[in-house]
């Protein structure tokens, strides 16, 4: 890194460890801002900012108000997130203080291990919801595995390619790309390629899609010519991937209460060859519209707003976003939504609820509530369901998935079918 670049690093660590919007927001306004940043400063800047919210329980156990402090912030990263040693950056800094600063930051890394949050790098609002449920040993393998980065997960869309035909033209530039393990259309790249400019995301070839959410696709089970709904469709991820999977016939009504949301799925719809998404905003999970579906979908699909600690490789500041409050918010919401969505599943229809949280308050105590409100429904095996797909994955009757055992973001998924 070099003295501009830190300089930089500073001033964007300066407004994103204020945690007042999202992370990767900051990041892209500071770039458009500043155009003539080349594509190496902003890989500089990018994985120092991120390095220092991966590490932020560290930094401000040894910085206080972090925000306030963003040239040493961004040392700080260097040092604990990048692995740089300090006489690699002697010429950084600029004052004695600083070098004596990231010495006591080296010597303090056993200090560090002792409290559970600094050692599993996770806010305390956090580690105690999760001592309710994880042992200390779990808590700090969640915390190491979300503090590494992620891969770049990729959908080959079945309408346009197949995974054995397209997995060689990417091997041939990116040595590192590999199948999924466990998505049949999915492909792995270690190093992230520039592929919102590459020929086959343009051509609506390849999408890009976590093997986790395409896996809930999955359970979704869509058939050609049946109704499905989505009834967060947010920016259409899954959506598209279940219209694929239907060869473009049937019908899907892909719902939320975000107009810029769907917006950005109507291109993703044109360029993946898709004519059977239906996007529509609604107001709620009460809105009036809905009820012309009552008891007519084959399929519903509640990707529930949720709390997000399941996607924390790509964005380490929610955990910081998040708290107690906010989550105990979003359960009554997502309760809400489920029983909503519940109402519109035909005789033996299937319901699939799935959040990207690892929670068990807002993944199996909320389906718990659900069936014991709903005696309409009952719980289908996931693991049996994924066997009958030729998918070697059990983790038991749900589906969840880690980041340290799966290499995908955390998920859960319940797959429920109305009773006849």
């Amino acid at each position: 890194m070099n003295a501009a670049q830190l300089d930089h690093t500073a001033k964007v660590l300066a407004e994103m460890l204020t945690f007042k919007q999202p992370s990767d927001a900051v990041l892209s306004a500071y770039f458009r801002e500043h155009k003539k940043l080349g594509r190496q400063d902003r890989h500089e800047i990018a994985e120092t900012a991120f390095a220092a919210l991966r590490h932020y329980q560290k930094i401000s156990t040894a910085l206080r108000r972090p925000h306030a402090q963003p040239r040493k912030a961004a040392l700080a990263a260097l040092v604990l997130g990048r692995s740089t040693n300090i006489s690699q950056i002697k010429d950084l800094l600029d004052e004695e203080e600083e070098t004596e600063f990231l010495g006591n930051l080296k010597a303090r890394k056993t200090e560090f291990s002792d409290g559970l949050n600094t050692a599993a790098e996770l806010p305390q609002w956090l580690v105690e919801q999760l001592q309710q449920h994880w042992s200390k040993e779990e808590i700090l393998a969640f915390g190491r595995s979300i503090n590494q980065p992620a891969p770049l997960d990729i959908r080959v869309n079945t309408l346009k390619g197949k995974r054995d035909k397209v997995l060689p033209l990417l091997q041939a530039e990116s040595a590192d790309a590999e199948a999924t393990p466990y998505s049949p259309w999915g492909i792995r790249l270690k190093n992230k390629i520039a592929l919102n400019k590459h020929e086959l995301f343009l051509d609506g070839t390849l999408e890009v899609q976590d093997e986790g959410s395409q896996l809930l696709a999955l359970l979704v089970g869509a058939k050609r010519g049946e109704i499905i709904v989505d009834f967060c469709a947010g920016a259409g991820g899954k959506t598209l991937a279940v219209g694929a999977q239907m060869a473009n016939k049937g019908r899907i009504y892909a719902f939320d209460i975000a107009e810029k949301r769907l917006a950005n799925l109507k291109p993703r719809m044109t360029r993946a060859g898709l004519t059977n998404i239906h996007p529509e905003r609604i107001s709620s999970e009460h809105d009036t519209r809905i009820a012309r579906l009552t008891g007519k979908a084959d399929r519903v699909l509640v990707d529930a707003p949720c709390s997000g600690l399941g996607t924390l490789r790509r964005n380490p500041d929610l955990k910081y976003r998040q708290s107690a409050e906010t989550v105990a918010n979003l359960l009554e919401q997502q309760h809400s939504i489920l029983d909503a969505a519940s109402k519109l599943v035909k005789p033996q229809g299937r319901l699939v609820y799935a959040t990207c949280s690892v929670l068990p308050e807002e993944n199996e105590l909320q389906v718990e509530r659900f069936l014991s409100e709903h005696p309409e429904f009952e719980l289908v095996n996931g693991a049996e369901l994924l066997q009958s797909l030729k998918i070697d994955l059990d983790t038991g009757k749900y589906l969840r998935l880690n980041s340290g055992e799966h290499q995908t973001d955390g998920f859960f998924a319940a797959v429920l079918q109305r009773k006849d």
